[in-house]
Formats: structure tokens, C-alpha cells, sequence
């Protein structure tokens, strides 16, 4: 299993821990790299909503996940990086939503920068 970071969807099943299926799969992607990875920005938009709802014990979770987790910044090259896939949204008729193009920019900068060949595919976006 190649590392990844944790997209949308993936981290929110993650946190839940309902699924068997996705359990097993985290549990084995953490004996192989040990910790997870996410985007800030991903740490951001799930601190809102738990902060929106009061939900002290799962911020208190989430605040240990994180702690245990890599957490990739925001630097100009990713925003550089978002403004382009934003052009080429818009030049193709798609407006896309400026956290989700963050956070595939932060995927193509860590592949980048890890000399990974894999694209990782996230939001609608190839990368």
C-alpha cells in the first residue's frame, strides 16, 4: 500500500471507525507508514464542524489524531499549484471549490517531492 493522503471521505470513515472494511485497511496503511497524513486544510474544515457542534469529546479525538498524524502546510508552491488547477477549472466550465483544490495541490506536491510516479486522484481532479 503506497502512502497517501487521507482525502474527504477516506479520513471522515477513518475517524468514525464504523467500518470493518476501512478499519482493517487504516490499520494496516499505519503498521506499514505509522502515521497518517492530511492536509491542514482537511484539519481545518473538520475542526469547524466539530467546533459548529460542540462536539467536545470527538474534538478531543481529533485533536490526538492529529497529534499522531502528519500534517502538511500550505506553502506558495501548493497555492501556485491551486490557482493553476483553478484556471484550469474554470477554463473547462468547472468552478471548484478552493479547499479541494488546496488539498489535491498539497497530493501532487507530496508525490512531487517524494519521486512519486502514482497520481493520486482526488475531488474530480487527475493529478
Amino acid at each position: 500500500m503506497d502512502e497517501a493522503i487521507l482525502d474527504t471521505d477516506t479520513l471522515d470513515e477513518v475517524l468514525k471507525q464504523k467500518n470493518a472494511t476501512v478499519v482493517r485497511h487504516a490499520t494496516s496503511y499505519l503498521s506499514r507508514h505509522r502515521q497518517f497524513a492530511l492536509s491542514v486544510i482537511r484539519r481545518y474544515e473538520i475542526l469547524r464542524g466539530l467546533k459548529e457542534k460542540h462536539a467536545s469529546t470527538q474534538l478531543l479525538r481529533f485533536h490526538e489524531f492529529c497529534q499522531n498524524s502528519l500534517l502538511l502546510p500550505i506553502v506558495d508552491e501548493i497555492l501556485d499549484e491551486a490557482a493553476d488547477l483553478w484556471a484550469f477549472g474554470r477554463s473547462h466550465g468547472i468552478t471548484p471549490m478552493d479547499a479541494d483544490l488546496i488539498i489535491a495541490a498539497t497530493a501532487n506536491s507530496t508525490a512531487a517531492h517524494s519521486s512519486r510516479e502514482t497520481p493520486l486522484i482526488l475531488t474530480g481532479f487527475r493529478i
